[in-house]
């Protein structure tokens, strides 16, 4: 083994350098994410409400897991985040997808096209939140004003007092913010195809559909792939939408896990118990992103 190998594997300064401008970065994710993590790991096995916060510590205890598991309320509020995952992330591909193709091809005006395209993504979610209770305000709302116009109803709905409409107004509401961000990725992944693969299929007889299945969902795949776990992560982290426009009502309609969360810390102040709850959902998305990770591996190979 010759001396100079050997210099080539001995960590140099400039390694140990980069380790160390590195450490006020761990540092901050350590402090901000993983202690945070490991308290609530810790409380969720604690009957720990705001009277018991600093009393003395009990031996851990299953009973938060135990009561959520047979809780009627956590399984609905499952099965609305699990609906509410679904419809969100496939209308947001459906018109991310459609908003990408037709903006990526070249026409007049397309760089104003691409600014509204992407418009929704930049304002912030709570005047989103703001600009849907408007339209669908029972009162002056543009919705039922639409609706009465076009003759598809006599009288004004009042759409945050019924459940099913309640949900489908916090449906649309994170449609129309999380449609962008589908559509940009979807756009990056279509610029970086050369035209060539285009060009080629064409010499070969392809029509446009052909050449759609057999170049650009392939190339797009990974994209696309990413794409629906950030998508699906977010939908099912969500609060400040639902929060904002519901609080979870009517019914319970809208209470999704983070509301419930947010409920039994801050509003009946079960901290061990709302520590559960965020623990199991935690843990769902880590195996929701790693099965759709490992979905999408395969698809590629």
């Amino acid at each position: 083994m010759s001396l100079r190998f050997l210099d080539l594997a001995r960590p140099s300064r400039q390694h140990y350098l980069g380790y160390l401008l590195l450490l006020p970065a761990v540092a901050l994710v350590a402090l901000i994410i993983i202690y945070p993590l490991f308290v609530s790991l810790d409380l969720s096995f604690q009957k720990v409400g705001m009277a018991t916060l600093s009393a003395p510590r009990k031996p851990f205890t299953l009973q938060n897991y135990e009561k959520l598991f047979t809780s009627p309320e956590f399984w609905t509020a499952c099965w609305v985040t699990i609906k509410l995952v679904v419809v969100v992330t496939v209308a947001c591909f459906a018109v991310g997808l459609a908003t990408a193709l037709l903006v990526n091809n070249r026409f007049r005006g397309r760089s104003l096209a691409r600014l509204f395209v992407a418009l929704p993504w930049a304002v912030p979610e709570v005047i989103a939140v703001v600009i849907f209770s408007w339209i669908f305000d029972s009162s002056f709302g543009l919705m039922n004003w639409l609706l009465i116009k076009l003759g598809l109803t006599s009288g004004m709905i009042n759409w945050f007092s019924d459940p099913t409409a309640a949900f489908w107004v916090v449906a649309v509401t994170m449609i129309w913010k999380g449609y962008p961000f589908v559509s940009i990725m979807t756009l990056a992944g279509l610029q970086s195809i050369p035209d060539d693969f285009y060009n080629a299929a064409k010499v070969d007889g392809a029509n446009a559909f052909q050449r759609f299945r057999y170049i650009t969902v392939p190339v797009l795949m990974p994209v696309l792939g990413v794409t629906l776990v950030l998508v699906v992560l977010w939908v099912f982290r969500d609060f400040s939408i639902i929060k904002v426009l519901t609080d979870g009502g009517p019914l319970k309609s809208t209470t999704t896990l983070s509301i419930m969360t947010y409920d039994q810390a801050f509003g009946f102040f079960n901290m061990g118990y709302a520590s559960a709850i965020g623990i199991v959902t935690l843990i769902l998305c880590v195996v929701v992103s790693l099965l759709m990770l490992g979905r999408k591996s395969q698809a590629m190979y």
